[in-house]
This record gives structure tokens, sequence and C-alpha cells, in this order.
């Protein structure tokens, strides 16, 4: 297959395109017209990790940038938790500044835009770059932000954002081996920007398309083998040493955290019925929950619908490989027997990997085959022999890779469509048989009436965006010249636009921005007495948890209130009310074990762990009612007696309440030889401060004792007595002890994270050494002003 027909001196005139601003204009007010109540800040989105997630962490990470702090740890979630080595909370994302510094309500929505609108515009540049046809690249900018996958990363920032840097990154590379010079600092800078954005799946699937591209490029060696081994590397280097700051702490964190190899999810795997909602989007599905449409047991994306049109060219681009195969090979179909044979087989398919179109097929089935999960033997297969494949959750989010394949694909079929009517006719016959396939088999035997019906009118919707697509593209393929065709591109473009605007309910419902009022829950809920930073904390019962799992009503406003008022996930930041629990992608393992044993062992009522852990509200059955405890315990307690135990043992104890907390500490016996405490000693906390990274308090002591604070064990924290360095342990399982002399002291406790420390200094350094390389690099590209010589701008 010709990258583009335009190579061809026979091909027709190809259609006409926009230039990259023109496209942009054209992006944004797709943007606008599709959500102008958030553009224009009249509402904002709500639903799901969007209210529960990421405005909640914005705004804990808005008013830590006000104080002048690096949000390193958030002390309200998981009885304390890391905030910064997460990742995915973007803390040293430049573009972050939007929320940071605009009105929050209004601002977070409109960065989420942003990005779609700047994943377009990349995906329309890359395009162009590869078919050299503007009318293509818009079709794929259109349909690559414009698809059910990526409206549906609109409710997490840090996923839009690192998803939209996929093209940028692909492009960017390609030009850095094959020009160098200043395309080396830009990929790089490219490259970090997706780093910091913060989606770890999206940026490893993002990195193995570009090494596909690079061994194509090698063995093409369009470029000398010998730049590539040294410019592609250089590149990856940069990326790493820019993003150090970030890639440090998550890397330290990932070793301490649950996460570890051998950690096994394969829930939300692609249902074996996934394949048909390409064609009927709201087939073997569901819109019970908050009225968005999910398949059945699969909750993570609410879509991934290309758009009929974008379907129906990338399986045009791929129908064409036989043909293509046949031209390559130059033979028919032979029989191979001896190892001439099979050294020219060799070749016919290496010849044949050298095209585009055939290496983003070959990835985007590759990346189905991982989607579907547990539902094939391929992906359980895949993460035996790689076992590092199961740190990935939820084998679903490995669709992104044929997102990113299909408008590609699609932009290549239409720089070949005027060589492609027949095949055309049949891949569009094929696709309307499939679809009223689907809508025939959800109707018989019909299931529940209501939904038979929606999928019914879901599926002749699209067959009739189908047909008319058919038109469009028919006469596209035509030579035929008339006024008609002349507006025929933008007819296609705005109609695969509204194929998938219209293509479910609304994924990405909205309300009115002031539920996210900063203390909204408090004034409601009037909670007495009042958990607050370093006095007491919520917490959920196993059941309320559950309740919320399940709970969900279609008006957004009304859903998010009430889940905000029970706690729900880390809605509790907008309060500063802290919490027992929290909802984040990585906790400190041994936090995690005690968590998983109180919210997954039935049959008991943790009081005494409650106690602790300075429970003053208690959730039971009933989420949004809140139960006041009065027997809870400080969250500095002292004077305890040392039991060394292992976790599991310490966690049955826990279970069946069999120990007291204000006397009795268990520690791992890993730490017996730091402890010279052997029985309980008379001690007193005379005063305490609580803040997001440090805690100090003063404690007064007949004898050498154990301070012990409920507080969640993470290694960069420190402790100093009097101002010097003390051993922080690690108390009932995971929470934190200091061994204090006799007398009156004065503790403190404070998160030094030297992993940040090391990887920001490398971090600096070298954007700035880039910065200035690419200055001087494109001072030097730039042509003379006239009048003076070339060498006047050194």
């Amino acid at each position: 297959m010709r990258q583009s027909f335009m190579s061809d001196p026979a091909a027709p005139p190809r259609r006409p395109g926009f230039s990259p601003w023109q496209f942009g204009l054209l992006l944004a007010l797709f943007v606008c017209v599709a959500f102008p109540q958030v553009v224009f800040g009249m509402e904002t989105f709500v639903a799901r990790d969007f209210g529960f997630f990421a405005y909640p962490l914005a705004y804990f990470q808005r008013e830590c940038f006000w104080r002048g702090e690096l949000p390193f740890w958030d002390p309200y979630n998981n009885c304390g938790v890391p905030f910064l080595a997460q990742w995915n909370t973007m803390p040293l994302y430049p573009p972050a500044l939007i929320y940071l510094t605009l009105p929050l309500a209004w601002s977070l929505s409109v960065f989420s835009l942003a990005h779609l609108w700047f994943a377009g515009l990349g995906m329309f540049l890359l395009a162009r770059r590869w078919t050299g046809n503007p009318f293509a690249a818009t079709f794929a900018g259109t349909a690559f932000a414009f698809n059910g996958f990526t409206l549906n990363l609109l409710m997490w920032p840090s996923h839009i954002a690192t998803f939209s840097w996929m093209p940028w990154v692909v492009l960017t590379m390609e030009s850095a081996w094959r020009e160098g010079g200043k395309k080396i600092p830009l990929a790089a800078f490219a490259g970090a920007l997706q780093m910091l954005a913060g989606g770890p799946e999206t940026i490893a699937l993002t990195w193995l398309i570009v090494l596909a591209l690079w061994v194509q490029a090698f063995g093409k060696a369009e470029t000398p083998r010998g730049v590539l081994l040294w410019r592609s590397p250089l590149v990856l280097a940069l990326v790493l040493s820019l993003s150090a700051a970030q890639l440090l702490p998550f890397l330290d964190l990932v070793a301490h955290a649950q996460r570890e190899t051998g950690y096994t999810d394969l829930r939300w795997s692609m249902p074996r019925t996934g394949l048909a909602n390409f064609l009927v989007p709201m087939a073997f599905g569901t819109t019970a929950t908050e009225g968005i449409f999910f398949q059945f047991g699969q909750n993570w994306t609410s879509s991934y619908y290309l758009g009929i049109g974008t379907l129906w060219l990338a399986l045009l681009a791929i129908s064409g490989f036989p043909q293509r195969w046949q031209q390559i090979r130059g033979i028919q179909p032979v029989r191979v027997l001896g190892l001439a044979e099979s050294r020219q087989i060799f070749r016919w398919v290496a010849e044949f990997c050298n095209e585009r179109a055939w290496l983003l097929a070959v990835l985007s089935g590759i990346a189905l085959l991982c989607a579907l999960g547990e539902n094939t033997p391929f992906y359980p297969w895949l993460r035996k022999l790689v076992p590092q494949l199961s740190m990935v959750t939820y084998p679903v989010k490995f669709i992104l890779v044929a997102i990113f394949a299909a408008p590609l694909l699609a932009a290549f079929a239409l720089t070949e469509l005027p060589n492609s009517r027949t095949r055309l006719v049949s891949v569009g016959a094929v696709l309307l048989l499939l679809l009223g396939g689907v809508v025939f088999w959800t109707q018989h035997p019909a299931g529940d009436a209501n939904s038979s019906h929606a999928v019914l009118m879901n599926g002749l919707s699209r067959a009739g965006f189908l047909l008319i697509t058919g038109a469009i593209l028919f006469g596209l393929a035509g030579e035929q010249k008339s006024n008609v065709l002349a507006v025929a591109p933008m007819l296609l473009i705005l109609t695969a636009w509204l194929d998938v605007l219209t293509h479910e309910p609304q994924q990405n419902p909205t309300t009115t921005p002031d539920i996210f009022q900063p203390g909204l829950g408090r004034a409601w809920l009037a909670m007495n007495p009042q958990p607050a930073l370093g006095g007491s904390r919520v917490m959920l019962s196993p059941d309320a948890a559950l309740a919320f799992s399940r709970f969900g009503i279609t008006d957004p406003r009304n859903n998010f209130l009430a889940k905000r008022m029970g706690g729900c996930a880390d809605a509790n930041l907008l309060d500063a009310i802290p919490k027992v629990d929290g909802f984040f992608s990585l906790a400190p393992r041994h936090f995690d074990e005690l968590l998983s044993h109180v919210y997954g062992v039935t049959g008991s009522d943790w009081t005494r762990l409650k106690d602790f852990l300075g429970v003053s509200q208690y959730s039971s059955t009933n989420f949004i009612g809140w139960q006041a405890r009065t027997n809870f315990l400080p969250l500095i307690t002292a004077g305890q007696k040392p039991v060394f135990l292992d976790n599991p043992s310490t966690l049955a104890i826990f279970a069946r309440n069999a120990f007291d907390p204000a006397t009795t500490v268990f520690l791992s016996p890993d730490e017996q030889s730091l402890v010279a405490v052997s029985n309980p000693a008379p001690a007193k906390i005379l005063a305490s401060k609580f803040g997001n990274t440090m805690v100090d308090f003063e404690i007064q002591a007949a004898e050498p004792t154990l301070a012990v604070v409920a507080q969640t064990y993470y290694h960069p924290w420190h402790a100093e007595i009097d101002g010097h360095p003390a051993p922080l342990l690690r108390a009932n399982v995971a929470f934190q002890a200091v061994p204090v002399p006799s007398g009156v002291h004065r503790v403190h406790l404070f998160y030094q994270d030297r992993s940040f420390a090391i990887g920001a200094a490398i971090s600096i350094c070298m954007w700035v050494n880039c910065l200035v390389s690419y200055l001087a690099l494109r001072r030097r590209d730039l042509p003379p002003a006239p009048g003076r010589k070339l060498g006047d701008h050194f």
C-alpha cells in the first residue's frame, strides 16, 4: 500500500484540507459545540472519578500550591498516603498551572477539554506527516479527539493529558531519529511532558509503539542505522532525566506498594461480546448506574466506539493488504518446500513489514487480544511470559492502541480511496450485515424490554450513519466533479463527529459548580465530635463501602452530594475531614494489607482497631448516616508494652479485638534490636501538632518508652528527638512508633523524600541544558537575516 496516493503521478488530485491553524479552529469549534456549558463555566463535569477522585485531588494540590508547598503526602486519606509519588496526581505537570491558578470549578474541566483538543491536533500533524494529505489528516485528527474512548478519558484529567501526548511523542520521536539537531530536545520535551502527566499504562504503550516504529525504520535503513542506534537512546535518556523528579518517587512507591510483580487483577476485561460495541455501542450493557452506559462485566471505559466511518475506513485500509501482498510477491501463492523458498518468504514478509499501516494493524490486533483479558488464553499466557504485566489493572486499557491506530489507518484509506471503490462497497456491506446481526442477536431472545428497545434504536441510528457515510465515501471515491462533492469532505468529517456525539447517552454528565464548594459536607453533616487533622477520623464500615459500590442515581448532582456526605472515595478532601480509607492506585504495602483485612474479613467489628485509629464517626449500614464514637484514642499515644509479632498474627488479634491499643503495641520481630523497652511505662503527650508533611509533639515519660502515632508508615518519614535523629519503627502492622528516652522531649516527624531530591536535581539540570541546547540549535538552523552572514547568528 502506498503511504499516500499523492506520490503516484497518475493519482487524482487530493481533496482540500485544512492547515494546522484552520484545523485547530475547527476542532475548537467542535469542542465548544459539544460542551458549551463546560467551556463557558455554567456547569462542570462531576460523574464517577472526576467528582470523587480528580477534583478532590486537584483541590488538595491547589491548597498546597497556594501555601507554597509541594504535595508530597496526603494526611486525610488512608491514615496518610503518598501523593506526589502516585504520578497520576500530576503535581509536577506544568500545564496543571491552569487549574492551580484559575477558578478550579471551571478550570479543571477546561483542562481536560484543552487536552482533548490537543490530542486531535497532534493526530492531525502525525497523519499529515505520514500521508501528505491534509483532508485525511483532518479526518484522523477529528476521529482521534472524538471517539467513545477519548471522551471517556475526560473524567480523568491525568489520563486525557497523557493520552493527548501520544501522537506528539510518536511524531517528534520520528523527527528526532531522522533529522537530529533541534528535533532531539523537542522529542525529549514531548516525552517528558507525557511522563509528567501520569498515566503509566498509556506511557508504556506509547513507547512500545515508538519501539515498533523504530525497529521498522531500522529495517528500512532510510536513515543510517548507526545514527538510529544513538539518537533514539539519547532521546529516551533525556526523557527519563527530564522527568526523574516524578519517576524516582513513583518507582520507589511501586517498590513498597501493593502492586508488586504477581499482583493479579483481570477485572474489567473486554467482554467476549465486546467487539459488537464497535458497531452497536449500546449492545450488551446497561445504563442502570448513574445513567451512563457500561458493558456487562466491564466498568472502566463507558465506550470505545470509534465511529462507523472511522471503523469502515480502518477496515478498508486493512482489506487492501492481500492485494499489496501480491504486489510484493509478484507471483501467485505457491507451496513452500525448501530453504530457498523460505528465505524468499522471509524477504517478502520483511518488505511487507515496511508498511506503516500493516504495523498499526498488527499492533491493534495484539492489543485487542490483550484487552479481552481473561476471556481468551492469550493475555493470561502473556502475563506468565512477562510477569511485569501483572501490575497493569483492567486489561481493557489495551484498547487504546487500537484507538490510536484506527484514525491513522482511516487516513491511509482516504489517500487510496479513488483506487478502492470495489473494496469500499464490500467492506460496507459486511459492516451493515454485522450490524444487523448484532441488533437481531440482542432482540432474540429479548431480555429487558427497555434495554432491547434502546439497543434497537441505537443500532438503527448507527445503520443510518453507515448509509450516510457510505454515500459520501462513494462520492469521494469517484472521479466526477460537482458542487455537491466539493463539500463532501466536510460532510464526512461532520458525519463522523455527529456519529460519536450521539452514539450513547452522555458519557460525562455535568452539573452546576457549587457542588464542589469546600466545606459543604461539614456544614451539612455537623458532626459532633468533629473530625479534624490530628484529632480524629471518620471510617466507613464494610457494609457502607459495599453500598457505595452499588449506589447510583441518574441525577448527577444528587448522586454526587449523597456520596460526598457519605465520605465516598476522596471527596473528604473538599471538607478537610480525615478518613481511614481512600481511593488511590497505590498505597504502602503494609497499610493495604491491613485495609484489605478490615474490608475483606466478615464477622469482625474491629472495635479496638477503630479506637487506635482515632475513629470518632463511623458509618454502619446507612452510608450517609454517621454514628458518633467517644471512646477513640488520640492519634498519638505513649507508654505501651511492645509485643513482637508478624503481620498475619497481629491482624488475627486485631480481628478478634483481643488487644488494648492504649497498653500494647505490636512491632515487627525485625525491629526488636532497635527497642530497649520491654514493659509499659507512665507517659503523657503534652502537646501535638499535625501538618501535611510533619508531626510535632512533646512527651513526658518517667522512663524510656514508645510513642505510637496512628499515621501510615512509609519510609520517607523520619524522626528527630530534640533535634537529633531517632529511629522510626513500623507499629501495629502499618503505623509509626518512636523509641523515646525518659524525661520531657520534643519529637519531630517529617517527610523527606530523598528519591525526589535526587530526581529533582537531575531534572532541573537537564531542563536547563535541553532548553539551552534547543535555543542554540534553533538559532543555528535559522536562515541568515538579509544583509547578514550566517556566522552573525552565533
